[in-house]
């Protein structure tokens, strides 16, 4: 059973990156999805969540209109589109998938089951 992220890099303020989570071992069709990240000496906060069932996307402030949640259910794999980037956007971004079914359970990131290893966005001119 494993997580894992992909799609990380550098890319300059307004620009956009698209990462991947892919799942093997177990079917992402039942788990909610989580993206979280953390930056350098700050604590991992949480960034969007997609509902078990695929129904509902969930983000933090400072992504609204900017990110967007996505599965692949033929692919087994979960997206975060990130557009417009932001110099307070970098950080190492990771992947969880859990089987929870409340909005204060996919915005915390103690109930979620497994996570991916995480991948760098650094954002900067």
């Amino acid at each position: 059973v494993q997580l894992q992220a992909s799609g990380g890099g550098l890319v300059q303020p307004g620009g956009s990156l698209k990462l991947s989570c892919a799942a093997s071992g177990f079917r992402l069709d039942n788990y909610a999805i989580g993206w979280f990240r953390q930056a350098p000496g700050k604590e991992r906060e949480f960034v969007a969540a997609l509902s078990w069932n695929g129904d509902s996307t969930y983000y933090t402030d400072s992504v609204k209109g900017r990110f967007t949640i996505s599965r692949d259910s033929a692919k087994n794999t979960v997206y975060l589109q990130m557009n417009r980037l932001k110099p307070e956007d970098t950080a190492v971004y990771y992947c969880a998938a859990g089987l929870l079914a409340h909005y204060s359970d996919y915005v915390s990131d103690r109930g979620y089951d497994y996570w991916g290893r995480g991948t760098q966005v650094t954002v900067s001119s």
